[in-house]
């Protein structure tokens, strides 16, 4: 029975990653800022004061063989700090590096650590994906920040003998899914016509399940050691036939209409929303073969068991 410390256990991802280690019967501690509701009676959890260069972790860390780490400051709307970099360091940075010279010092065998597809960049050319080991190119405080923790990291694990394995995820989408994709969602639902009838791109998507698999696979695959790996469904899909599956998931037809691109990109530029016409209208494609080849890993899930599931959660949520 591993003995797994997980942090960020509250998120999005981390509460599925959660699920699926009391599932599989493993001893999990999970570290929590808040008290959890409803939570699996198989873990053990312990609160936190926060996620710093200062945090002490030696109790959580106590008998652990393997840390996930999940926690992380991610994307702040209407940020008032006077240093936005500043402060993703102190947490994604700093909290991350206490955390992993701690467990090293303990004795823990394996850190997993959660990172992003923002440390390759913002988005790819059609048909040029972004590979694990290429060099990385983060255009944001938070890809910067997640870079600079994943160097500290390789530095870390060349200093000691603790195995670092490094996961980046592209957008990750399930049940309870927010932000954008739940608002594509709900404007589905809802029959709203949509200009997104024309988008010719490609972006690379991973479903929760198929994300949680592959951290679960990282615990003690003995190929995973002091390896970045990349992750996605292994289907690239454009903007336009995602809405397509996502409204037959949802038993809605998706009614988009075939404005160009080009009039998307413009008109958007006027209203000030660039990043939001790159996210609709760019490309954002991973190669996975590494992952795939390295691990022997598959995504059991498809897209459209993916899509459907979401749905499902969604339609549910409604009533």
């Amino acid at each position: 029975m591993k003995k797994v410390l997980l942090t960020g256990s509250t998120g999005f991802v981390g509460r599925s990653v959660l699920h699926r280690l009391c599932i599989d019967g493993m001893d999990v501690v999970a570290c929590l800022r808040a008290e959890m509701l409803k939570a699996p009676s198989e873990a053990r959890y312990m609160q936190v004061a926060g996620l710093d260069s200062s945090t002490d972790w030696k109790t959580a860390l106590d008998g652990r063989e393997v840390v996930i780490h999940a926690a992380a400051r991610v994307h702040v709307m209407n940020d008032t700090s006077s240093n936005p970099l500043t402060e993703f360091r102190k947490v994604n940075v700093d909290g991350t590096l206490n955390l992993a010279r701690q467990a090293a010092a303990a004795g823990v065998r394996r850190f997993i650590f959660i990172s992003s597809i923002k440390v390759n960049g913002e988005g790819t050319a059609l048909s040029a994906p972004y590979l694990a080991d290429a060099q990385p190119a983060p255009a944001d405080r938070y890809g910067i920040s997640k870079m600079e923790a994943e160097q500290g990291l390789r530095a870390l694990a060349t200093a000691t003998c603790m195995e670092v394995v490094i996961i980046r995820p592209v957008l990750v989408y399930g049940p309870g899914v927010k932000a954008n994709f739940r608002s594509m969602m709900s404007w589905l639902n809802k029959g709203v016509p949509l200009p997104l009838g024309a988008i010719h791109n490609q972006r690379s998507l991973v479903a929760l399940d198929n994300l949680v698999d592959l951290i679960v696979t990282c615990i003690d695959h003995p190929a995973a050691a002091n390896q970045t790996f990349l992750v996605s469904d292994g289907e690239d899909l454009s903007t336009t036939e995602l809405l397509r599956r996502m409204g037959a998931a949802l038993g809605k037809p998706a009614r988009l209409l075939p404005v160009p691109t080009f009039m998307l990109q413009a008109g958007a530029a006027l209203l000030g929303k660039r990043d939001m016409a790159q996210r609709l209208c760019g490309s954002l494609q991973v190669d996975i073969s590494k992952t795939r080849e390295l691990l022997g890993w598959t995504p059991p899930v498809s897209v459209d068991q993916a899509l459907a599931k979401t749905a499902a959660h969604f339609l549910h949520h409604q009533s």
